[in-house]
């Protein structure tokens, strides 16, 4: 679908939900439009923010309650230091990993799965440890895992032509031409899989700090996905589908635009293996990944006692230029409608970068590589149905369930991992990432486009494969991220502006996923985890690395 397109299905949803035939579809269901902070956040424009009313000293401070802004605390606790605070601006921590909740079950408002994690993920596999998941040593090469978290089969499907079939690679119809694409593909991932540099590193690792320095693989960064895999004589539409998908799922950006060495990093920096579960399992809940969230704030409570303040938009940054001093963070607590500075020695900034050139004061050259970053507009529902659609012919239900050539990305079962044959009522998480409108347009319709006008949409796209969905479907809520993840549009990876936000400051360093430059679990763990540890050194503090 072009931006064309777009812009007249946004119009023809609009006439049906106000059409009166009786003829036409029933009402649509009851639900809710949500979003992130829009009118707290869009603050930091205004300058009707008071001064402060109150000054507090502390050693830490860590911007932001995400996945790496949690990692920074949860290892900062872990170390035995309790004296710092984490501050994020939604009422709840979590990111993209928090979750909703209703008499049926729990389901995501964003990321909902974790890959087993490899030896070099050393701090995701800690944290599995920690809260029970991965059953005994997490240096072990093929640990045990909790079979209640390992995804239920089958775990994905593929809708087209009017069947399902399983896996997410086209198998029906192909010609013979293509499946020798489809192989010569697969030698080259396997390739890059296999690949070590002359320092033992892999092509393509997570974290991405741990991959190759090889300059023939740095310059896969130059070029998109969509030229390299031209480049390599594979212009099969089938095979150029699926890695189109691949990016859209995991970067919010087709492959026309991802940088190839993003791309090739979705297929071939996965090494995770387990004693009870092939190596292409995923560990997921019905929350998403808010299990993995909820899991490192309950351990620094445990530890450190209650460290968070919520409801808190930072809108100013200021000091820690001269030796000695303080960095000055004013914070406008929106419950108490009042400011409060807070004056940190070393200061974690665990939020987005798109924030950067609007909360720093100075810093010129920061706020200047802060504006290469590109963020993708995403659209995600939750659809709560009296009991699971009617299927077309082909495969069974899966936990993931993927529509060929659709404006979304498909959905996931949020009662999957109930081990049952589909108990009733579900919830069915739909994803679609706005990447066929500019970022700015993409965050513009979701500002300007009705619950109505979104739902109509999913419902006639998610009637292809189900007939009676929308018969079915009690409450259909939509979720708006207009930030929800950075773009690794070609030359970021490698470039200077992550390079300079990757790098260790004396009172400031930064730990959102972005600084590795694009959003995934381990790599936004990673970056707290790091943040924390060089936090801790420059405290003079000692501690046990969890990323050696």
């Amino acid at each position: 679908m072009d931006r064309r397109d777009f812009l007249i299905s946004i119009a023809a949803a609009g006439a049906a939900t106000l059409g009166g035939c009786h003829d036409g579809p029933p009402p649509l269901p009851p639900g809710e439009l949500l979003a992130t902070s829009f009118d707290l956040g869009h603050r930091l424009h205004s300058a009707d923010l008071t001064p402060p009313s109150e000054t507090r000293r502390l050693p830490v401070l860590v911007v932001g309650a995400g996945i790496a802004g949690l990692a920074a605390g949860w290892k900062l606790a872990g170390a035995g230091f309790a004296d710092f605070l984490l501050v994020e601006l939604e009422n709840e921590a979590g990111g993209n990993s928090r979750a909703g909740r209703n008499p049926v079950s729990a389901y995501p408002w964003g990321a909902h799965y974790l890959p087993l994690p490899g030896r070099g993920a050393l701090a995701v596999r800690e944290l599995l440890a920690e809260l029970g998941v991965l059953q005994g040593d997490p240096r072990a090469a093929r640990p045990v895992y909790d079979e209640r978290f390992l995804c239920a089969t089958p775990q994905e499907r593929l809708y087209r032509n009017g069947r399902w079939q399983e896996g997410l690679l086209p198998q029906n119809g192909v010609a013979a031409a293509e499946r020798r694409q489809y192989q010569r593909f697969a030698e080259l991932v396997e390739g890059f899989r296999q690949r070590r540099d002359a320092g033992g590193r892999p092509a393509f690792a997570l974290p991405m700090a741990l991959s190759s320095r090889s300059p023939d693989l740095l310059a896969l960064d130059r070029v998109t996905m969509r030229d390299w895999l031209l480049a390599q004589g594979l212009d099969s539409p089938r095979l150029n589908w699926y890695v189109n998908y691949a990016c859209r799922d995991d970067y919010g950006t087709g492959s026309a635009a991802v940088s190839a060495w993003a791309g090739l990093h979705y297929f071939a920096c996965r090494d995770g293996e387990a004693q009870n579960a092939s190596g292409e399992t995923v560990l997921t809940a019905p929350d998403g990944n808010a299990w993995l969230a909820r899991g490192m704030l309950r351990s620094i409570s445990e530890r450190v006692g209650d460290r968070l303040l919520t409801g808190a938009l930072v809108f100013r940054v200021t000091g820690g230029d001269n030796p000695g001093g303080p960095l000055a963070v004013d914070v406008w607590l929106s419950a108490e409608q009042r400011t409060l500075r807070l004056l940190a020695e070393q200061l974690i900034w665990a939020a987005p970068l798109f924030l950067v050139p609007h909360v720093f004061a100075g810093r010129e050259a920061l706020k200047a590589v802060a504006r290469d970053f590109s963020y993708a507009p995403w659209l995600v529902a939750n659809l709560t149905l009296s009991r699971f659609p009617d299927d077309r012919a082909g495969a069974p239900p899966a936990w993931d369930n993927v529509l060929y050539e659709a404006a979304g990305l498909g959905y996931v079962v949020a009662t999957h991992q109930r081990l049952r044959r589909w108990p009733g009522a579900t919830v069915l998480t739909y994803y679609r990432p706005l990447d066929e409108l500019t970022p700015q347009q993409g965050r513009a319709a979701l500002r300007d486009t009705s619950r109505e006008v979104w739902a109509e949409q999913i419902l006639a796209e998610l009637e292809r494969p189900h007939a009676n969905l929308r018969q079915l479907t009690t409450r259909l809520d939509v979720f708006r991220h207009g930030h929800a993840m950075v773009r690794p549009l070609p030359g970021l990876i490698w470039g200077e502006a992550r390079r300079r936000f990757a790098a260790d400051g004396e009172r400031l360093r930064f730990a959102h996923a972005d600084v590795s430059g694009f959003s995934l679990f381990e790599e936004a763990q990673y970056r707290g985890v790091l943040a924390a540890e060089r936090t801790l050194r420059r405290l003079g503090l000692r501690f046990r690395s969890s990323l050696a």
